[in-house]
């Protein structure tokens, strides 16, 4: 049996690349399954980035992007020492962390801002246009500072499954590495390397096993849940197809990121339950770049390095690695990735409590005030960002083409338009988050009536209080779009929260739905017709659930969506209501989050 490779770069929440997966289902969304080692085509939404263009592209706002970013500088990629040292990873540190707060919107414009990039924007090349999907992205800022640093770099270029798989992306278990690329070439052109690089890399390149021996190591390592190693600059790998990076981790112990997407916008995130914890397989969670050592390299007369090989540091030889995010922190590790113990302090705690403890300073305890203030903010800026990718797909005109008879095979892991301009993955993340923010409310409130002691709150009454904080910071958020008559329509935080589950993430949708306009008013400038709202009417049940199932076929007809065949949804959404928690008593089911725990540590 042939082995079938994959060699283009692949994104979730909509960081899933033009990927062309093999089947035998007739869609409008299908391409013709490839080759085996074939080079895998990109959509034109995505080829229009792969080479710096002759017209400045515009950004989001439809303003001119400036493709100079400075003086021209030179585009050999020379290499002047043979290994990163520490101080080259703490400037590289440095480098992700200002990108992470400067509020740059887009992988150019961080890479030729003043403020984002201000050490290396000088030296950017005229006309080079800087671009990079969630997949692309660690290996853009590694690259990227290699080059500007005269450091070497090495990269996976291609990776084969472990077993079988119908999709490299979600290979159950895992992928190795096939063959690697050394940068080590005599007068390497930096521009055709960068290309080069985010032409092969996938989400496929970060899923493997924790523990890989051999001749072709993986670029990144799984380590130690610690502030020492989750840090600006970690990977962060979702099992269902995204990739984030790390810029900050605050004394609280939140994790920040960023990600990028498709369109080429940069976006900013808090880490919590919308990273999917999975098998050890899948290979998910916190990763680092694997020293890299230059062998065999001969030094010209200027100190240029040129040809040897790059070699990889074994696990045995890194001193934070370590697979504790897959087996947990006991000594005996469980058959099953489920059953894994996670303790701190002596107290076993879910495995996202764990992660924010560990790399909490000493003596942290949550302040549920300022948490619940900390998540409606970084809601709102995640809906602000949708308002950006919705007016992306809105002036591709995309909303006024007639509605496909069918959806992709998948709609969360797909390729072409769909893909660049849809939202199903970047809601589903929405929704994950939105009900988060609800069960740590519940679970507060929990807290406070039988472990006060673990929560920094000092007040009488953490109800009022919590609906106090939830209250003014929802007030605080209003997102506005622009409606099909070329209106402004302002929607509150709770205005959106109430129809969460109405947005629609179909791009051929108007405006007005995917924003979950339900009412006459608001929809009378929606331009669609009756196709277009049998198919909004249809996709409920998939708009219903927060799961993202990547390894379910659809490809639904109308038809098919309104028999609810299997994989097309689910019938009613999670409770994502806030207010209605704090209005009333906590309910049975709230009071069994604490108790969950409580049972836990009894069994303990």
């Amino acid at each position: 049996m042939k082995v079938l490779l994959v060699v283009v770069s692949i994104m979730a929440l909509a960081c899933v690349n033009t990927a062309r997966a093999q089947s035998n289902l007739s869609s409008p969304w299908q391409f013709e399954p490839i080759k085996p080692r074939a080079k895998m085509k990109r959509s034109r939404a995505r080829r229009i980035h792969k080479r710096p263009p002759s017209v400045a592209p515009a950004d989001q706002n439809g303003s001119k992007v400036d493709l100079a970013g400075g003086e021209a500088g030179s585009s050999q990629w020379r290499i002047l020492r043979v290994a990163w040292t520490q101080h080259d990873e703490k400037g590289y540190e440095e480098f992700v962390k200002r990108i992470g707060e400067s509020g740059c919107r887009t992988m150019h414009s961080c890479l030729t801002g003043a403020k984002s990039n201000p050490l290396y924007r000088a030296s950017n090349l005229r006309g080079m246009y800087f671009y990079a999907d969630c997949a692309d992205l660690p290996y853009m800022l590694r690259a990227y500072y290699a080059w500007k640093n005269n450091l070497p770099f090495s990269y996976s270029s291609s990776v084969s499954p472990l077993g079988r798989s119908r999709d490299i992306r979600y290979t159950r278990r895992g992928n190795k590495i096939r063959s690697r690329r050394d940068l080590v070439q005599s007068g390497l052109d930096a521009r055709r390397a960068l290309q080069q690089i985010i032409d092969t890399i996938t989400s496929a390149h970060y899923r493997y096993p924790p523990s890989i021996s051999g001749r072709l190591l993986p670029d990144h390592y799984p380590v130690s849940i610690s502030r020492e190693s989750v840090k600006p600059g970690t990977i962060i790998y979702d099992p269902n197809g995204h990739v984030a990076v790390v810029y900050k981790v605050t004394p609280e112990g939140r994790v920040h990121y960023i990600d990028t997407h498709p369109d080429n916008s940069l976006t900013r995130g808090i880490y919590g339950k919308a990273f999917t914890r999975a098998s050890h397989g899948m290979g998910a969670g916190f990763k680092r770049w694997r020293p890299q050592v230059l062998e065999g390299a001969v030094q010209d007369k200027d100190g240029h390095y040129r040809g040897g090989r790059i070699v990889l540091a074994a696990d045995s030889e890194i001193a934070d690695w370590s697979d504790e995010q897959f087996f947990g922190t006991g000594v005996d590790r469980p058959k099953r990735w489920r059953r894994a113990k996670f303790v701190f302090d002596g107290e076993r705690l879910n495995y996202y409590d764990f992660v924010r403890k560990r790399l909490a300073i000493a003596g942290f305890r949550y302040n549920p005030v300022e948490e619940t203030r900390t998540r409606v903010g970084a809601l709102c800026e995640d809906l602000k960002y949708r308002v950006d990718a919705v007016n992306i797909a809105v002036k591709s005109r995309i909303n006024r083409r007639p509605q496909p008879g069918r959806l992709p095979l998948n709609i969360y892991g797909t390729h072409g338009d769909w893909e660049t301009y849809s939202t199903p993955s970047r809601d589903a993340r929405l929704k994950t988050s939105f009900k988060e923010l609800r069960d740590e409310v519940a679970r507060f409130l929990a807290l406070a009536e039988k472990d006060k002691g673990k929560l920094a709150y000092d007040g009488d009454d953490l109800r009022s209080d919590l609906r106090e904080a939830y209250r003014d910071a929802a007030a605080a958020c209003v997102v506005s779009y622009t409606k099909s008559d070329g209106t402004q329509k302002q929607l509150t935080f709770e205005e959106i929260a109430s129809r969460l589950f109405k947005l629609s993430f179909d791009p051929h949708h108007c405006v007005e739905r995917r924003w979950g306009a339900d009412d006459r008013e608001e929809l009378a400038s929606c331009p669609d017709g009756r196709s277009k709202q049998a198919w909004y009417e249809a996709q409920q049940r998939l708009r219903n659930q927060a799961d993202r199932t990547y390894d379910t076929r659809m490809g639904f007809s109308l038809g098919q969506l309104r028999r609810a065949v299997p994989g097309s949804g689910i019938d009613q959404p999670p409770d994502i209501d806030v207010l209605g928690l704090l209005d009333t008593p906590a309910t049975a089911g709230d009071k069994r989050i604490i108790e969950a725990r409580r049972s836990d540590l009894e069994r303990k």
